[in-house]
């Protein structure tokens, strides 16, 4: 089921209804959001729900046998049963193929052909983000920085919990979990807050990223015919689509928690303005950023150790945090960029230059800042080309094309044309409000938050 489809419009007001109706009653209200959040996941798919009750039952009986086990080689063997049983079925489903087909290609350098057949394997949709979240409650119990829960009911409504099942954001046990204790009474102006928050994901993802997409997708299929201007426009509308999709579904998924009482983390804190790729990666995602910085890059020994040391951690964060988004070469090469873009910062310890967001109290940032800020952006800019291209060598004649099309004598023309005969007015005049909106709501946890509370409620509603 998606966020802006008309079941979710219907399905989300009865689970609302009903679960304020038994207010009273906490357990009750934790039993109807697990059964909810089946119904919502099994809409797409019913068959993988097996998978999703077979991991809650695995995590919720090694956390309970966690507790009580003294010996650390037990601990580590219980702990290595949640890690291969929730990663084996990410790495099946989402990664068999992958390696499948590296695999035979390998052999076939060296003459040997090795005859192997891929799967039809459907990938089941939120794994990457449900399998992190219930990894993340047996770790944290194994580092004894969380008590494991008796409440079988609570752990299937926190590994389940609809809003931030399929896209995020990636909850930590310790944040998320107690919060299924607690009684909770509805609160009209946090009600009020987390449906303002969905207007602006729903506003996101439908109005920009669907409609950036359209035009994304026509210049990237087809990016042997167009010249350089209007690949750089291809590669903009990816940067905005892919920002607005994602931190859209965010957006509904934290204002639809708030409307049962629950909050979760900010996941985008407006990472294109950012002014260096390390403010720029602590803008991102941050769900799984902080993920991998915690549970993997720390760990590691992070930024501690020798120079060698350091670089190699880099590396490895940013290329598996490529290879989380997607089984393909072109997401590990974005993620090794993202790494060179961030290793100097590293080097010469600037990477906690820019904490604080841009121009924080002004309308305009420095003319400093505002460089800062194009120059990060263009590189993003130019990372993303790898995200989005069919694969490697797609995206390195795109940038071939991009580059050497510039001198193209009608290229402009032909950007031109295109925006006066396929995009119109309407996509750049919405593009700019949401730029505007964006900015003057930079430093709240979302941009609508309280940008318009004080405006008269005609301009409000419009």
């Amino acid at each position: 089921m998606l966020f802006n489809s008309i079941d979710f419009a219907i399905f989300l007001p009865i689970v609302f209804g009903v679960y304020w109706l038994i207010a009273n009653k906490l357990r009750l209200q934790n039993l109807l959001i697990s059964f909810a959040s089946y119904v919502f996941y099994g809409w797409w798919d019913w068959r993988f729900l097996a998978l999703i009750f077979f991991s809650t039952i695995v995590d919720y009986t090694v956390g309970l046998k966690l507790k009580d086990e003294e010996s650390q080689a037990r601990r580590k063997a219980l702990l290595w049963v949640s890690i291969i049983v929730n990663l084996g079925f990410l790495g099946f489903f989402k990664y068999y193929n992958f390696f499948l087909d590296n695999f035979t290609t390998a052999f076939s350098l060296f003459g040997t052909e090795i005859k192997a057949s891929s799967l039809n394997i459907v990938l089941p949709v939120g794994i990457s983000f449900y399998t992190f979240q219930t990894m993340s409650y047996t770790i944290d119990i194994y580092k004894r920085k969380l008590e494991p829960t008796n409440d079988f009911i609570a752990f299937s409504a926190f590994v389940s919990f609809f809003p931030q099942m399929v896209a995020g954001p990636i909850e930590r046990a310790t944040n998320l979990l107690p919060q299924f204790y607690t009684k909770r009474k509805f609160d009209y102006s946090q009600g009020v807050d987390g449906m303002r928050q969905i207007l602006w994901g729903l506003f996101k993802k439908v109005v920009i990223a669907d409609n950036c997409a359209e035009y994304a997708n026509l210049i990237f299929n087809n990016s042997d015919s167009y010249t350089g201007s209007t690949l750089i426009v291809g590669a903009l509308f990816f940067t905005i689509q892919i920002y607005c999709d994602f931190s859209g579904y965010s957006d509904i998924a934290i204002g639809t928690s708030r409307l049962f009482g629950f909050k979760l983390m900010q996941n985008f804190a407006f990472p294109y303005f950012s002014r260096d790729v390390a403010e720029f990666w602590r803008r991102w995602h941050i769900s799984l950023s902080t993920w991998f910085r915690d549970y993997v890059y720390i760990p590691l020994g992070g930024s501690r150790g020798s120079t060698m040391l350091r670089v190699r951690n880099t590396f490895i964060i940013f290329i598996l945090s490529g290879f989380w988004h997607g089984a393909n070469w072109t997401f590990i090469v974005w993620g090794a960029l993202n790494a060179l873009y961030f290793l100097p910062l590293l080097l010469t310890k600037n990477n906690r230059n820019n904490l604080e967001i841009i121009a924080q109290g002004n309308y305009l940032p420095t003319v400093r800042e505002f460089l800062s800020l194009l120059l990060t952006f263009g590189l993003t800019v130019f990372a993303w080309i790898f995200f989005r291209a069919e694969n490697i060598k797609h995206a390195l004649n795109y940038i071939k094309r991009m580059v050497l099309g510039l001198t193209e004598k009608d290229g402009y023309v032909e950007t031109l044309s295109l925006f006066s005969r396929e995009i119109g007015y309407v996509l750049p005049f919405s593009l700019f409000l949401f730029l505007v909106i964006e900015w003057l709501g930079r430093e709240q946890q979302y941009a609508l938050e309280n940008l318009t509370i004080k405006w008269k409620r005609v301009y409000r509603y419009a």
